[in-house]
């Protein structure tokens, strides 16, 4: 009997088939430190403790996305071993924060299937849940994957493409953050005057600054997540594909755009939701990443007088600085964008 897995093929999966997927993973302040270390994080929540106490946290949270990163990891073995590429993703929610000592863990459900005209291949649409140790919900995305078939001959499951939401309602957001002390924040230590009631739709924002990535920064960033999808790691394979090299996991650019987006959002300290993300090229090391942000709409939180919602749309580049908001050209994307995600922050008022 073997005692290996190649993971999982097209073929293998089954529409409604909820996966437990292994190794529940405990995050602690090492973690931290080197997620903030490859991504430049300055976020003043979840930085310091001291402030974080302040406003009303116990102790500085983890950043929402090292969360996602680390339930995302959890499904790689399951769902995207055998991936070409990593799609997009839909109806992300952050459901409450996480702190350090956390462990977390995570399901998916196939909620969609639909093979490749050229039968080689097909996407395969999941639902992810992540849980705190307590069972508790933090996390929920849908994410769709291209993923290779074992056998091009192979019969393949009835196309079912989900329907999916484009937006979160605001009215979900209210989960995401603890209610905080407005009077304690210190927009100063924050980095920035910018709150709530400065920001308006339309507001277009150079984050000016760009990082180069190197082999061994985006390898460390996906082995920190327990991401063991075959694209990231195998050269030796990747050398006889149409690229030639190693793709750079899309989370890794969410981040690093991320990063760069606190110049000029210092204080939208939480990601609340992800409405939609496409990864529209691939990113190779030695490539620079730049980023800008647009605002689409500013919302009001039901219940909450402390803080207000953005949404955002953040827009990636490689080798292409945003002085002139690269974006698209009629119905294509121009040159050098790699990364369109939308999704909502929270921010002081």
């Amino acid at each position: 009997m073997a005692k290996t897995t190649p993971g999982r093929y097209f073929e293998d999966f089954r529409l409604g088939e909820v996966i437990r997927h292994a190794t529940p993973r405990t995050v602690t302040v090492g973690d931290v430190s080197l997620y903030d270390s490859l991504y430049g994080m300055r976020f003043a929540v979840q930085s310091s403790d001291e402030f974080a106490r302040k406003i009303g946290y116990p102790r500085a949270p983890l950043d929402d996305l090292l969360v996602f990163h680390v339930v995302f990891g959890k499904t790689v073995p399951d769902i995207s071993r055998n991936a070409i590429a990593n799609l997009g993703y839909a109806e992300g929610r952050f459901l409450q924060v996480v702190y350090p000592g956390d462990t977390l863990s995570a399901t998916s459900e196939v909620i969609g299937l639909r093979e490749n005209s050229n039968h080689k291949s097909g996407v395969v649409y999941v639902r992810t849940t992540g849980y705190k140790q307590d069972g508790s919900k933090v996390l929920e995305y849908i994410r769709w994957v291209m993923v290779r078939k074992r056998d091009d001959h192979s019969p393949s499951p009835p196309d079912n493409t989900p329907n999916l939401k484009s937006v979160v309602e605001p009215a979900e957001l209210g989960e995401a953050c603890p209610a905080i002390v407005n009077d304690a924040y210190d927009f100063r230590l924050a980095g920035s005057p910018f709150r709530y009631s400065d920001y308006v739709p339309g507001d277009r924002i150079d984050h000016v600054d760009g990082m180069t990535i190197q082999e061994a920064e985006h390898q460390i960033a996906t082995r920190l997540y327990q991401n063991t999808a075959r694209v990231h790691f195998d050269q030796y394979t990747q050398s006889k594909s149409q690229l030639g090299r190693r793709l750079i996991y899309g989370g890794h650019v969410i981040s690093v755009a991320r990063g760069l987006s606190f110049n000029g959002l210092a204080n939208a300290f939480h990601v609340a939701a992800i409405n939609g993300g496409r990864h529209v090229a691939p990113l190779s090391a030695g490539e620079t990443v730049f980023a800008w942000s647009e605002v689409l709409e500013k919302a009001e939180v039901p219940a909450r007088n402390d803080v207000g919602a953005l949404r955002l749309r953040t827009i990636a580049t490689k080798d292409r600085p945003c002085t002139d908001f690269p974006f698209r050209a009629e119905k294509e994307y121009e040159r050098g964008v790699i990364l369109d995600f939308d999704y909502w922050v929270l921010i002081p008022r």
